[in-house]
């Protein structure tokens, strides 16, 4: 089992420098953190090993290249011959869904999806998730506008 990391303040200063810009360059950060270049990188390092950090990558805003409806659609699943990953890999070949989750309460799965409008949203639901054998049933909320979106507090 791997040992739990311990962040310190240095650690936590670091991430909410990258926060507000993963596009900081380490030399900036050092200069902020009154240490040097190669300890940013050899506490980042650290920080990615232990499974803190996965990743990095652009956040692209959909409503900007016209995904204008934004959907949290919840899916009952009824399983016969198939188990749960095999239909989020069904699930995962859909483009507009961006999200899902396995679930408690009354369904199964929570995707978020985003369509160019509502008429693509119904085409969605209709054409490609209901027609996976094993749903059988959805319920979809639209999201009229995001409140806000954020990563976890880490202060």
């Amino acid at each position: 089992m791997k040992e739990k990391f311990h962040i310190d303040s240095l650690d936590k200063k670091i991430l909410n420098i990258l926060l507000k810009d993963a596009r900081t360059p380490f030399l900036e950060i050092a200069r902020e953190c009154k240490v040097s270049g190669a300890a940013i990188h050899q506490r980042l390092q650290k920080i990615i090993d232990a499974g803190i950090i996965n990743g990095s990558q652009f956040n692209i805003n959909p409503y900007a290249l016209g995904f204008n409806t934004c959907a949290f659609i919840g899916i009952q699943v009824n399983l016969t011959n198939r188990s749960h990953d095999e239909v989020l890999e069904r699930i995962n070949e859909i483009p507009e869904i961006v999200e899902a989750h396995h679930i408690s309460g009354k369904y199964s799965i929570l995707i978020k999806a985003y369509t160019k409008n509502n008429e693509n949203l119904k085409k969605l639901i209709v054409e490609e998730i209901q027609t996976i054998p094993e749903i059988t049933n959805t319920e979809t909320f639209v999201s009229l506008e995001e409140g806000f979106s954020r990563q976890i507090d880490i202060s």
